[in-house]
């Protein structure tokens, strides 16, 4: 009988480890790649480098989490690679670009993903996009924007910095004159600096406070319009693209584009991750998104953490993609 014992608790002793956390165990050692779609030195690279250490920190397993670069098509080509490509198995992130769901919505050519399938893990803040003018143009009233032209940058014709000028354009009757191609926001501010163009199409309240306050501080920008479905608080003098349109139905179309706001600095696994992965790694952005540290290194870089869970984000990126097939239509009417 002791010896019966002693064998069924060595037996015990060898099954543990290999049960105890499944999740533990699949992480430990491994390196996850977190993919940022655009350029270094814009907000969306910054917040990534930021959290991935923490990541690390609250994951089980505590693998690294190594933050790389993927510039194309204004985030195309990281979802698809992220669809397509990657390993489906929780150790790929994608810090998913803005538009994407509206791009989706909009069936626009090149699109291979699909956001409904991806596992969404958090959102890091919904602060407003906002379109802005450099002060060497003299323009600062959007008002302005509707006698003559202004010249503003754009990544590309798949992000918000174009969609909002150019749905200004058709509705509002503005003149902006948009340039498309740049690899990243940091790559417009350098053309409005070079002069090339006279403002940034789109670029985040919350990016602009934390990369350029000095900027706002010496009125070297100026706020003409924000994107949201609320006015921010610290805006409330700037107009919404829908305050700018008295039409019912310009006004769902702008609603619609504005819509991504809510998502707008997210991070997504590939589809087909495990659940039990997924779990833990909303949890872990859940955690390191609470953590003091992280959130002292936020303050200092007047990056604003205002995060929403991961099923929050879903759920907007599904309402996004199943807008109203006629809004949708005369959304891409304008901007195609």
């Amino acid at each position: 009988m002791r010896l019966v014992c002693l064998v069924g608790f060595a037996a015990i002793c060898v099954a543990s480890p290999a049960t105890a956390d499944p999740v533990a165990d699949f992480y430990a050692g491994k390196t996850i790649k977190m993919i940022i779609s655009f350029s270094s030195g814009g907000d969306y690279d910054l917040r990534a480098r930021m959290i991935a250490p923490y990541l690390s920190k609250y994951l089980p397993g505590h693998p690294s989490v190594v933050p790389e670069n993927m510039v194309g098509g204004a985030g195309l080509k990281a979802a698809n690679w992220l669809t397509n490509v990657a390993p489906h198995d929780g150790t790929s992130i994608l810090g998913v670009s803005q538009g994407l769901a509206v791009t989706q919505a909009m069936k626009q050519a090149g699109v291979q993903y699909d956001v409904r399938k991806f596992n969404w893990l958090s959102n890091t803040t919904d602060s407003p996009n906002v379109i802005n003018s450099w002060y060497t143009t003299g323009v600062t009233d959007i008002k302005q924007v509707m006698e003559k032209p202004l010249v503003v940058g754009a990544t590309g014709r798949s992000s918000g910095s174009y969609y909002y000028p150019a749905a200004l354009n058709a509705y509002a009757g503005t003149k902006f004159k948009i340039v498309t191609g740049y690899p990243g926001g940091n790559d417009v501010n350098l053309a409005m600096e070079r002069g090339e163009v006279g403002g940034r199409g789109s670029n985040l309240w919350a990016s602009w406070k934390s990369t350029r306050p000095q900027w706002i501080a010496e009125n070297k920008i100026h706020i003409l319009v924000q994107v949201g479905v609320k006015r921010n608080s610290e805006l409330a003098n700037v107009p919404l693209m829908q305050d700018l349109v008295s039409d019912p139905k310009a006004k769902q179309v702008l609603r619609f584009l504005s819509l991504d706001t809510a998502i707008a600095r997210a991070f997504v696994a590939a589809p087909g991750v495990p659940a039990e992965r997924v779990a833990a790694l909303r949890h872990a952005f859940e955690m390191a998104l609470k953590d003091p540290a992280l959130l002292a290194e936020a303050q200092k870089s007047k990056t604003d953490i205002s995060p929403s869970s991961g099923q929050e984000a879903q759920e907007i990126a599904t309402e996004i993609v199943d807008t109203r097939p006629e809004v949708v239509e005369l959304a891409k009417k304008v901007l195609f």
